[in-house]
């Protein structure tokens, strides 16, 4: 009976939904508590359940479910507690992936750092991604594989068993003490995992943070076409998208944006891009370079996901290290990587680069001829040969509009890898896909990337490439507005708030095509000790982000976006972007990103009321 009313309540929490919960990729942080993001929403879910309340007015109430649509959002999280309920497990044993690949990955992980046992058993096939001998040689996870009849076949063993269905049902599953995670495939939606038993609750959090990671949770999308699955409704979207077509404009896109003529790859995430970069690379190393150290040089202050997942790689292989890259404020970019690739060179190591320009939140551009001399410059290890050269990885998120891979770039002599968060300017914020190209000199590394994007299964779902296909054609557009009205809200401030400090690209800068739409600002401080400035500072910013919110609700957002199509979002990248950054290397400063469409004159006028209150 408890099923019948699940379902029945799942039924009408469909019909009555929030339209934002379909289409938002970004979290509502007016009612975010970052603390609470993994249990609140559930548990206010849950009191209307009891209370059978579907209404519209109280599901828009509820606070953020997780913190982006890559860890969860609404109707992953509705998902995963619908399943939970059917099997008589709690929600957090429930969790949900875009890929179907992923989770078994996210095991594989874990027991390797715990050194345990794993059994992967399967009835019928593999998905067709899995591929046992790559997992096993590059990133070093060890497995036994075995296809099984039927469930009631599985028997003890020393370690974890995972069983894998592909039978493009999810709900109802037939638990099996012997099993502690079962996989259910879907060959549209992706996957879902089921954590089988107390002892095994251990392994949640890490499940999550690899989805958080390595790739996303299922897409409202599918989450939702998964939900009607459930209730035994046919998908309402009846829509035939044409694949190819939608792949092919693109493609043709990011060519004409990025101005290459080598593969574009597209995946689910800007950071399940940068994974499959990493693991390529990797890849590559281990069977060009064998025996040779590998090294990922990245800024200990860039974005939080960059930095978390770079230390999350080199944790599961003896031979990969990370190298700190200090590039912001009093550190010079190419200083510091003509000194790390001294000795990384002297070390015979092979030399992978991961770096922002600008750089994020301080928005800043290095000397990019002295980049380009610094990376092609001729180094030899202690035994004086010519040491290997470096791979430079470029996330370009600010500044997309830039054609950095392109023949005849300033980087062309240079291996280079360009890639892009696709939840920024290239969708305007209407889904998370990203993208990557490489010039010609790196254009033999692609191959490995896609094998990778592939085996992770990470690729943009249809949905994803159809909104792509719709918005990047206008990017370059968007991007030039926005900028516009940056620049114009940069000069407003510096004139009626000479004091404060703001880091923004120069006229000089903007002029060469480097036109981003986001400034930090530091405001005037005071207090006797640093410790008292600090704190005043801090104060300060958040005076002014909710003085912004409270008085332009319409259209300010507390928020870590970025190349929205409208509104002004509003961010501490310590508390945000930077949530997993070591603490000496956040910062605490303001971070503003404009839109092409928004009421600059009234951003004015409310910023100028801020400044006339303090």
């Amino acid at each position: 009976m408890e099923g019948n009313k699940v379902l029945h309540y799942i039924q009408g929490v469909l019909e009555n939904m929030p339209a934002d919960w379909l289409k938002l990729t970004t979290h509502r942080l007016d009612i975010y508590n970052e603390q609470l993001a993994k249990t609140q929403f559930l548990e206010q879910f849950e009191k209307l359940y009891k209370d059978s309340n579907s209404e519209t007015s109280a599901l828009s109430e509820l606070p953020t479910a997780f913190d982006y649509i890559r860890l969860g959002h609404p109707l992953s999280s509705v998902l995963e507690w619908s399943v939970a309920k059917l099997n008589n497990l709690k929600p957090e044993n429930v969790i949900s992936f875009s890929s179907r690949t992923v989770p078994v990955l996210a095991i594989l992980r874990k027991n390797l750092l715990d050194r345990k046992n794993t059994q992967i058993l399967y009835s019928g096939d593999l998905p067709d991604a899995f591929d046992a001998e790559v997992l096993k040689q590059v990133y070093g996870y060890k497995f036994d594989l075995k296809q099984v009849g039927k469930i009631e076949e599985v028997s003890e063993f020393n370690g974890s068993t995972i069983f894998i269905s592909q039978d493009d049902e999810i709900g109802k599953v037939e638990l099996n003490p012997m099993i502690d995670f079962f996989v259910q495939v879907h060959s549209q939606f992706g996957s879902i995992l089921l954590v089988n038993g107390e002892q095994k609750e251990r392994y949640i959090s890490e499940i999550q943070h690899v989805r958080r990671r390595e790739t996303i949770a299922m897409t409202p999308a599918n989450s939702f076409a998964a939900l009607q699955q459930l209730t035994g409704k046919p998908s309402s979207d009846h829509r035939q998208r044409d694949v190819a077509k939608n792949k092919a404009r693109v493609v043709e896109s990011i060519r004409k944006i990025t101005g290459t003529n080598t593969k574009a790859l597209v995946a689910s995430s800007g950071l399940s891009m940068q994974y499959a970069i990493m693991m390529g690379l990797v890849h590559e190393a281990l069977e060009r370079h064998k025996g040779k150290g590998i090294r990922f040089i990245v800024p200990p202050n860039c974005y939080g996901g960059t930095n978390d997942q770079a230390r999350r790689v080199a944790a599961c292989l003896d031979n990969v290290e990370i190298v700190d890259l200090l590039v912001d404020g009093e550190h010079d970019m190419v200083q510091s990587i003509d000194t790390v690739l001294d000795r990384i060179a002297n070390q015979d190591a092979v030399p992978y680069i991961i770096a922002e320009i600008p750089t994020n939140p301080r928005v800043e551009v290095p000397d990019l001829q002295k980049l380009r001399d610094v990376l092609s410059k001729e180094r030899r290890n202690a035994a004086g040969e010519v040491a290997i050269d470096p791979v430079f990885i470029l996330d370009q998120t600010f500044c997309p509009n830039v054609q950095f891979a392109s023949e005849g770039s300033i980087l062309s002599t240079i291996r280079t890898i360009s890639y892009v968060s696709g939840s920024k300017f290239p969708s305007g914020g209407k889904v998370t896909a990203g993208y990557c190209v490489a010039n010609k000199k790196a254009e033999a590394l692609l191959e490995k990337i896609e094998q990778h994007l592939i085996l992770c299964d990470n690729e943009a779902t249809d949905l994803q490439m159809e909104i792509l296909a719709e918005q990047l054609p206008s990017m370059n557009q968007r991007i030039a507005d926005a900028y516009k009205n940056t620049r114009d809200y940069v000069n407003f401030i510096k004139e009626v708030l000479p004091a404060a400090k703001i880091n923004f690209v120069s006229e000089e800068l903007a002029q060469e095509g480097f036109t981003p739409s986001v400034f930090s600002l530091d405001l005037p401080t005071k207090g006797d000790t640093d410790a008292e400035r600090e704190a005043y500072k801090r104060e300060l910013n958040l005076k002014l982000i909710n003085l912004m919110i409270e008085e332009i609700p319409h259209e300010s957002k507390y928020c870590v976006s970025y190349g929205q199509l409208k509104g002004c979002y509003w961010t501490i990248p310590a508390t945000s972007t930077q949530g997993t950054t070591k603490e000496d290397d956040k910062d605490y400063i303001a971070r503003v990103a404009l839109s092409p469409d928004m009421d600059l004159e009234l951003h004015k006028k409310v910023f100028l009321n801020f400044v006339e209150q303090i």
